[in-house]
């Protein structure tokens, strides 16, 4: 062979090894973001889905052994299921959230035929690099590790900012998987193909062909599948969905029963349920309203991009300025847009007093030099470790550096029934930020009994009481008030060491407690 094909046929080799390292990389990392929107676990995802498919590409090299004596014919066949296991991963793994229960055995399962078929491709590409030209063992692996480095590289970057924006999740790795049967069968039948005998390229024809109608038809109904699959999870119909850069954003719409008239709109975040419209009123005016007995002129809300806490806050004519932290615009943009949340709301954020900005509430006060007369808390819930940072000390130490002089802050700190751990280790973090505290808590229906904590930097508990120029509420009044600050015997006060961001003891004990409800 000249050298001028050797050199060729070399690059070949390498540029197959580079696009299959960029597609096994995007498989891990699919496997990854789609179990954090599942289930919310990113690090616990992260840690799974890597501890398998690593040790499975250590047998799958070992597997690859025997087969090093067909290397062509081994390479062409592994990048095929590889291609189809890939490509249909993320949509297997869907399916056995939504109707079999069966997600975390099938995540084991998935990753680990992945790390094996990953596996075996190293050592077969190391034969056919040396059939071209041998060379030292050293500078072989050299080429060989280079050209996988950088390809993961490029899959690394394609995944977030090609293949999820333009295809989302599902269409991305199944374009993923079809680009990855090209480059191991073009390999194969270009540079390699006087390797194959008849009935190897038969049958790797046959599987191209098949892998193919395969991927190409669950793309052409990937949609269908999503939107069936998404509905199985929710009780009502799904009345708007969007994966945005952040998380998945789902409303559901009841339908209204003859004898009650009633509709239920309901909004969930990653599968969590954010408010029903039957009882948000609830939550809400027990949320807002303590805190607004003290000072006003200035509101800052960290979260609440639905507009609910928004709209009690602007039911105050001398609330002056209302500004709203919220770091996922979808979510604004579907409160500013959906009719039946835009009347919920009452158009909160059309009011002139309400500035919103878009930005992590952690970063932006952080950065902020502003300072408020009360601050409303209404994040999501600590059981993911991208919230768990908004319910540590640090936290709301920053809070309190954006309070000004006599402010006060709320927080919705969780379940005191269900998870009362994480509600007085949320009490505590509060404390141990420098704020006296006053619990209390309120029974909603759609989430069961509800707590919050009112805090200020103080040298005794605020008063927990309502304004003397409180508006028409529909619940909220002094003596349920009253109530709400008394907790029952078996869900009295825990000490319990507060949540910082090295030691987020929240996230431990909000996965403990809402693992059986």
């Amino acid at each position: 062979m000249p050298r001028t094909r050797w050199r060729g046929a070399r690059a070949a080799v390498l540029a197959a090894v580079f696009v299959c390292a960029a597609c096994g990389l995007v498989y891990e990392l699919a496997l990854v973001a789609f179990g954090s929107y599942l289930i919310g676990d990113t690090v616990g995802q992260a840690s799974i889905v890597l501890g398998v498919m690593v040790f499975a590409m250590g047998i799958g090299a070992l597997a690859a052994k025997p087969l090093q004596s067909r290397a062509a014919a081994a390479f062409a066949a592994v990048e095929l299921a590889l291609a189809l296991f890939g490509g249909l991963s993320v949509l297997g793994l869907y399916a056995a959230f939504a109707w079999l229960d069966l997600y975390a055995p099938a995540l084991v399962v998935t990753a680990f035929l992945l790390g094996l078929l990953i596996g075996a491709e190293i050592p077969l590409l190391m034969v056919l690099l040396q059939r071209i030209r041998a060379q030292a063992a050293g500078s072989a692996v050299a080429d060989l590790f280079a050209a996988d480095y950088v390809g993961a590289l490029l899959g690394g970057l394609a995944f977030p900012f090609l293949l999820m924006p333009v295809f989302g999740q599902l269409r991305g790795v199944l374009v993923v998987g079809l680009v990855n049967a090209l480059a191991g069968l073009a390999l194969v039948f270009t540079v390699f193909r006087r390797e194959l005998g008849a009935r190897a390229r038969l049958g790797l024809t046959a599987g191209s062909v098949v892998v193919g109608l395969v991927l190409g038809y669950a793309y052409l109904t990937a949609y269908d599948f999503e939107v069936t699959a998404r509905q199985q999870l929710f009780r009502d119909p799904v009345v708007h969905a969007e994966r945005s850069a952040y998380q998945e954003i789902v409303l559901t719409r009841s339908i209204p029963l003859v004898s009650q008239g009633v509709t239920d709109l309901r909004l969930y975040l990653n599968g969590d349920l954010q408010f029903s419209s039957v009882d948000e009123y609830r939550y809400h005016e027990a949320l807002v309203h303590p805190l607004l007995r003290g000072s006003r002129t200035s509101v800052l809300v960290l979260g609440g991009g639905d507009g609910l806490a928004v709209r009690e806050l602007l039911r105050y004519p001398d609330v002056g300025s209302v500004t709203l932290v919220e770091l996922d615009p979808a979510v604004i943009r579907l409160a500013r847009t959906e009719p039946q949340l835009r009347t919920l709301n009452r158009d909160a954020f059309d009011d002139p007093r309400v500035r919103v900005v878009n930005a992590d509430a952690f970063q932006w006060l952080r950065l902020g030099r502003e300072r408020f007369d009360a601050v409303v808390v209404d994040l999501p819930d600590p059981d993911e470790t991208a919230t768990a940072k908004l319910y540590s000390v640090e936290f709301y130490a920053l809070v309190r550096t954006a309070l000004a002089d006599g402010g006060r802050m709320v927080v919705q700190a969780g379940s005191p029934y269900f998870a009362p751990r994480s509600y007085w280790c949320i009490e505590a973090s509060i404390r141990a930020a420098g704020f006296a505290t006053t619990p209390y808590h309120v029974d909603v229906p759609s989430f069961g009994d509800w707590g919050f904590v009112l805090a200020a930097a103080a040298d005794g508990p605020p008063a927990l009481g309502l304004p003397t120029d409180l508006p028409p509420l529909r619940f909220l009044d002094q003596e349920t008030l009253r109530t709400a600050a008394n907790f029952p015997r078996d869900r009295r006060r825990q000490e319990l060491p507060p949540s910082t961001l090295l030691h987020p003891r929240v996230l431990e004990y909000a996965r403990a407690e809402w693992r059986n409800y």
